[in-house]
C-alpha cells in the first residue's frame, strides 16, 4: 500500500511540475514546419546554456585564482582561444553533417540548427566539468 501512495504522490508532483513548465515548439512535432521550429528552439536554448556554462567557468577561474591575477588571466586567455577553436571545429563538423541538404532550405536550416544544438550541449557539459573536481 505504501508503494502505491508513493507512486500517486510522485505522479501528482510530476504533473504539477509539468503544468508549471512552459510549452515549447518541441512538445508536438507532426510536420516539417514544426520540426524546423523545434530545431530552432533547441539551437537557441543550447546556445544560451553554452553561454551560461562558459560564463560560469570564467567565474570559477576568477574564484579559484582570486589571489593570483596572472594565473587567472592566463587561464582565461587559454579558455578564450580554446572556445574560438571549438566554434570553428563545430562549424566544420556541422558543414559535413549538412552537406546533403540544399543551403537555404528549411531542411538545411533544421539540420544545421540540430547539429549546433547537439555540439553546444556537449560543449556545455564539458565546460561545466572543468574545475569541478
Amino acid at each position: 500500500m505504501k508503494s502505491k501512495a508513493w507512486l500517486v504522490l510522485l505522479c501528482v508532483a510530476l504533473g504539477a511540475q509539468a503544468a508549471e513548465e512552459d510549452s515549447t515548439p518541441c512538445d508536438s512535432v507532426e510536420n516539417d514546419q514544426q520540426a524546423y521550429a523545434c530545431a530552432t528552439y533547441n539551437k537557441q536554448t543550447a546556445e544560451r546554456e553554452l553561454k551560461s556554462a562558459y560564463d560560469d567557468l570564467l567565474q570559477r577561474i576568477r574564484d579559484q585564482y582570486a589571489d593570483e591575477n596572472d594565473k587567472a588571466s592566463a587561464l582565461t586567455a587559454r579558455m578564450d582561444a580554446a572556445q574560438k577553436l571549438w566554434a570553428q571545429l563545430r562549424d566544420a563538423d556541422c558543414k559535413v553533417e549538412t552537406y546533403a541538404e540544399k543551403p537555404g532550405s528549411k531542411a538545411f536550416e533544421a539540420a544545421w540548427n540540430t547539429c549546433l544544438a547537439q555540439r553546444s550541449d556537449e560543449r556545455s557539459e564539458y565546460l561545466q566539468s572543468i574545475g569541478q573536481q
